[in-house]
């Protein structure tokens, strides 16, 4: 197996995504290090881990250049999930959303140049620097009209690790994600996605907000997502025996979901799902009024034509799964 024993970092560890790739990566033999920073304001959580067989390692990124390089040293695969992702939050810090989607990124390929010079990255980036789209679904052609702070930082991060691989030859290549929602999701609040607060309003018996509700969005279950990024990497290792494809090094795509749907659509489908709750039809709020982009869903079939991924779990299975992950773990997620 192409995993077994090889020397993987992921960086955003502990948060949602990073640690659901964990557990598969500790699965299928690598031997992994999960660096986070545990801002409270992101989606780190320690019991994301728990069996995942990967090594926690506290770390700021902005503020230890040494010890990163440390953490660094000898891998083989880094999947960088270092981010900050909250859209209104961004607006509200804007200094705080560039640090940590474009400074940081410089310091972790300063200490990639210095230390793992050839070691392949997987980065994890956004459809929301698309802005609002121009046509649907939207390919990887789409102009780039950033609606916020966030989609012009994240915008600046992917292409920086995108100059690394034209500069040096490092192998790169950047997935765009469009909603993500699953097991071990930010639930608390609504910084990470809508989906996280539905959920926990939902399973706590309380109504919950649709801001709009016309809006179409395609939501992917984490599973596919981080079967996107496994592919990416193999990909990148030369692990794919796909002849008729261009390949992942130096490109970006897009990774879509199951079909969209409107919002007020998806909100009886969860509360069907769920068997109770409730929700209340809002205008949206006057400061994310302005940075809404409208319907949404992505073009993904670059990205299938490449590795052969394609989304397995139906949306209607995937919030069935993913509420009855939380049941039992709600407090340890609020």
């Amino acid at each position: 197996m192409i995993w077994r024993g090889r020397k993987v970092l992921v960086t955003g560890g502990a948060g949602f995504l990073g640690s659901n790739l964990c557990h598969v990566l500790g699965r299928r033999g690598a031997e992994v290090t999960a660096l986070d920073a545990m801002l409270p304001q992101m989606g780190a959580n320690p019991a994301n881990l728990e069996g995942s067989g990967a090594r926690l390692v506290e770390i700021d990124l902005r503020s230890d250049d040494r010890l990163l390089r440390e953490l660094c040293d000898g891998t083989e695969v880094l999947f960088n999930f270092a981010a900050q992702t909250s859209h209104a939050g961004s607006m509200h810090d804007p200094l705080l959303d560039l640090t940590i989607n474009t400074t940081i990124q410089l310091h972790l390929i300063e200490a990639m140049r210095q230390v793992a010079p050839r070691a392949a990255v997987v980065h994890a980036s956004t459809r929301q620097f698309y802005g609002r789209p121009q046509y649907l679904p939207v390919d990887e052609r789409h102009p780039i009209v950033p609606p916020d702070a966030n989609g012009v930082s994240k915008w600046a991060g992917e292409q920086y690790w995108l100059l690394e691989q034209r500069v040096r030859d490092r192998p790169v290549t950047s997935l765009r994600l469009t909603n993500c929602y699953g097991p071990r999701l930010r639930v608390k609040d609504a910084r990470q996605t809508f989906l996280g607060i539905w959920i926990r309003r939902v399973l706590e018996g309380d109504p919950f907000e649709v801001w709009g509700g016309e809006q179409l969005r395609d939501l992917a279950y984490v599973d596919d997502v981080v079967e996107a990024f496994m592919l990416a990497g193999t990909c990148l290792l030369g692990g794919l025996d796909r002849p008729d494809a261009q390949g992942c090094n130096g490109r970006v795509f897009n990774i879509g979901g199951d079909a969209p749907m409107s919002l007020l659509a998806l909100a009886d489908l969860l509360i069907e799902t769920a068997g109770a709750g409730r929700y209340d039809v809002r205008e949206f709020p006057e400061d994310k009024r302005a940075i809404d982009i409208g319907s949404f869903h992505a073009d993904d079939r670059a990205f299938r034509a490449a590795t052969g991924w394609e989304p397995r779990v139906p949306l209607r299975d995937g919030l069935r799964r993913t509420l009855d992950w939380f049941r039992p773990r709600l407090t340890q997620y609020l």
